[in-house]
């Protein structure tokens, strides 16, 4: 056994994370659903039929703030994973660890979050569990979820997919969620406002499907801790290729950029909840794109990028910018913003 201790690095979605994940959870507890590591498990009943199955814990500090709330996370954040596996989503759980002092009108207003994101994204909360711990054990107010979704038999979707030629296509903008928990937390008093982006990407998914075959969409995936950056290279690993982005085609909000400049962050690095990357074949990016921007929550999508083949390199992800040279994109390796989901 080790004697290293676990720091909030290692929740952080970067490295030190990945490393947690692969180099202790996995060998011990996990088997050949696990090894996938995608953002939901496949798992195949009866020789043919398909379900999506996930789950996730939800700490985010504080839990209210501009644009959502921890309850509208939780449900989000759990059928999205679904959905990043061309599952529809059929049914979460709702686990709440609270901590005593948390109010009845707080948690009511959490609550009433919880049911509106559920319908917003057509799922049902079908069974749950609550618990309450001693002051100052829980920061107020934790939830776990798990979801269960079907996968149409004529979808495979995974970070494994990825081939060369293939585009990469963003939603949206990117970084606004960090930066709105960011701004809450530490009371940054920015001059323009930013909201995070978390919301249900059901919809869009859906969207996206009804446009293109689905065998032209490789992999999908939710850029949330660890943002846009550590998700390319989490894809870029798992396919064994290298990912190469157009700097000046990626969207981020000025707002955002700025606040990032003066905070010392990078946006590719910061959380999102409300936006997806997809991984398409290149006779299906226009179609793919019109599709989304189509759709109320996509109208920002952008394709940033297209996939190449790795060659005797190892994997990795790379930004080329406006002078025409490549720069190295890293998985985030320390903290950046710590408990933003």
């Amino acid at each position: 056994m080790s004697d290293d201790t676990i720091l909030l690095a290692h929740g952080s979605g970067g490295k030190l994370m990945h490393e947690l994940i692969e180099k202790t959870i996995a060998p011990l507890v996990g088997g050949a659903i696990l090894s996938t590591l995608d953002d939901a498990a496949e798992i195949v009943l009866d020789g043919a039929s398909r379900l999506a199955f996930t789950t996730d814990s939800y700490v985010v500090n504080p839990i209210i703030f501009p644009g959502g709330d921890i309850g509208r996370l939780a449900v989000s954040g759990t059928v999205n994973d679904l959905a990043m596996k061309g599952a529809r989503p059929i049914a979460i759980s709702l686990a709440l660890i609270i901590e005593e002092g948390l109010t009845i009108g707080e948690l009511t207003r959490i609550l009433e979050s919880i049911a509106r994101t559920a319908r917003e994204a057509g799922v049902e909360v079908a069974t749950g569990d609550t618990k309450v711990v001693e002051r100052g054990s829980a920061d107020r107010l934790f939830i776990n979820t798990a979801g269960l979704g079907v996968i149409p038999p004529e979808r495979s979707v995974s970070g494994a997919n990825a081939r060369p030629g293939d585009v990469v296509i963003v939603s949206g903008t990117l970084g606004d969620h960090g930066l709105a928990v960011m701004s809450e937390r530490e009371g940054l008093g920015l001059s323009i406002p930013v909201e995070s982006d978390v919301r249900p990407l059901t919809g869009l998914v859906e969207a996206l499907f009804a446009a293109v075959p689905a065998e032209h969409v490789h992999v999908l995936r939710d850029p949330t801790r660890g943002g846009l950056a550590t998700t390319l290279n989490e894809i870029a690993a798992q396919s064994g290729v290298t990912i190469v982005l157009d700097d000046e085609s990626i969207p981020v909000r000025e707002e955002v950029r700025g606040a990032c400049e003066v905070l010392g962050f990078d946006p590719l690095y910061v959380a999102n909840e409300g936006k997806f990357v997809a991984v398409v074949s290149p006779e299906s990016a226009d179609a793919a794109l019109a599709a989304l921007r189509a759709h109320p929550d996509g109208e920002e999508a952008a394709l940033i990028g297209e996939v190449e083949d790795a060659g005797s390199r190892k994997p990795a992800v790379f930004v080329r910018t406006s002078l025409g040279s490549r720069r190295f994109l890293s998985m985030l390796t320390g903290e950046q913003l710590p408990r933003i989901c």
